[in-house]
């Protein structure tokens, strides 16, 4: 019988074990290709400072964080609402003197105070890898890389990629397209609305052809090219391009050059990644600057859930199952269980091997199909 204390807060729900199965799944996948590409994983803890976390990454919300007091030191703890921020304090800090670039990878959940309309989840599982102590091309080319073989890996098909220039405003606005501060802000707002009335009612009116440098990506950055005023984004073009050149057919990629929602801490570069049958974004990368160190990095985070959705959810990476009657060979159960086998033995005679989800029983010695 379930009594109110039973329910659970509103954005948390437990997986239950086909979903758990597949989650345990995907996520070791993704931390093998990682390290295939030569990322050491890291487990920073559940709950920090909260000025710790709040202090490496520009953008990180604390708003955000569930926070409550340290017993011990009287200070303000947090539940951590993303990872990467502490692994930015762990190259900064107790890796500082390990040799750069720096590469590291993670996998764990993260918490949020109150969630959002476009995803009511207020624990999720993020994954990730960070690039650290370069601020270069080939970093970003391999931050993508790495990102499209952990989604592959993963089981994830037809992926995509939407590159995004978080900066554009500010590069554009020094010298090339003068703003104000004000200004900037106001073009930044109505750029993200997509509203060419309010951008040029906000004194943005050289800033409109942005809205229409977007699309599949040879096309979206030859018209990003072609509005560039005075050569300022000469070097973001050609980063760009050279990042979707290493891509080739291993992912389909967009562009949209004023996307600014997800990256409050990325710098020249972003990227946002896709996949068939996900209802939203499957994560999110590009390049930022970790506070208190200075030090350049490029990364990425995908997250479980949508994930899951790209896989078909919890259809079930079912394994075969074998059934062990009472009385069975413990010998050859173990024997069984080290070529790959998946046993549940029965502990009374009215075990039911079918009821249990068993595909398969052993007869003496011999495994029979159910």
């Amino acid at each position: 019988m379930t009594t109110q204390d039973d329910l659970l807060p509103v954005g948390l729900e437990d997986a239950l074990p086909e979903r758990a199965r597949t989650m345990t799944t995907s996520m070791r996948a993704v931390l093998d290709a990682m390290d295939a590409h030569g990322y050491d994983r890291v487990r920073p803890p559940l709950v920090e400072f909260e000025h710790s976390l709040a202090g490496r990454m520009d953008g990180v919300a604390t708003r955000r964080m569930i926070r409550f007091t340290d017993p011990d030191s009287l200070r303000t703890l947090a539940l951590r609402s993303d990872i990467t921020v502490q692994v930015g304090r762990i190259a900064a800090t107790v890796m500082a003197a390990a040799p750069r670039p720096l590469r590291l990878c993670y996998a764990g959940d993260v918490a949020l105070l109150s969630a959002d309309q476009l995803d009511p989840a207020r624990q999720r599982l993020q994954m990730g890898a960070e690039l650290i102590g370069t601020d270069s091309v080939a970093a970003a080319s391999e931050a993508v890389s790495v990102a499209i073989d952990a989604l592959s890996a993963a089981g994830v098909t037809n992926i995509s990629i939407d590159f995004t220039l978080p900066d554009v405003v500010d590069t554009l606005a020094q010298e090339a397209m003068p703003l104000g501060a004000e200004q900037r802000d106001a073009a930044r707002r109505e750029l993200d609305t997509k509203d060419a009335g309010g951008l040029r009612d906000a004194g943005g009116e050289a800033y409109l052809p942005l809205l229409y440098a977007t699309g599949p990506f040879d096309t979206a950055i030859a018209k990003l090219a072609a509005i560039d005023a005075g050569g300022a984004l000469a070097s973001r073009i050609a980063g760009l391009r050279e990042i979707a050149a290493t891509i080739g057919d291993r992912a389909r990629v967009t562009l949209d050059p004023t996307e600014r929602h997800g990256f409050e801490y990325q710098s020249w570069f972003g990227f946002t990644l896709y996949g068939e049958g996900a209802r939203r974004a499957l994560g999110r990368g590009g390049t930022y600057t970790i506070k208190g160190s200075d030090e350049a990095a490029t990364g990425f985070s995908l997250y479980m859930d949508p994930l899951l959705d790209a896989l078909g959810a919890a259809n079930a990476d079912r394994r075969e199952t074998l059934f062990l009657p009472l009385g069975h060979d413990r010998a050859n159960a173990a024997r069984l269980r080290a070529i790959g086998w998946r046993t549940v033995a029965a502990v009374s005679a009215s075990d039911d091997p079918r009821a249990l989800g068993c595909s398969h029983v052993l007869d003496e010695s011999d495994v029979k199909p159910l």
